[in-house]
């Protein structure tokens, strides 16, 4: 099945800036309802009771520079 991006946004930030949107995206994710906003879109989305939950740290390394990036990621999912 082909993937369908909804919704997608990526800018620099400090890592404040970072954790207030992580809070206030756990707050909207305990009252079952998330929004999404950026400059140029935004969306409303319902968060089942029980989503699956994955939370995944990866080390990727540039084979040409050798240069290490991390990624930190946390996912939900759920079927509808």
């Amino acid at each position: 099945m082909p993937e369908e991006v909804l919704f997608k946004t990526e800018e620099r930030q400090t890592r404040a800036a970072i954790a207030d949107a992580l809070s206030t995206a756990a707050e909207e994710i305990k009252s079952g309802s998330v929004h999404l906003e950026s400059a140029s879109e935004d969306r409303d989305v319902a968060i089942p009771e029980e989503p699956r939950f994955e939370v995944e740290l990866e080390r990727l390394t540039d084979s040409e520079t050798g240069e290490q990036r991390y990624e930190l990621e946390y996912e939900i999912r759920w079927t509808k």
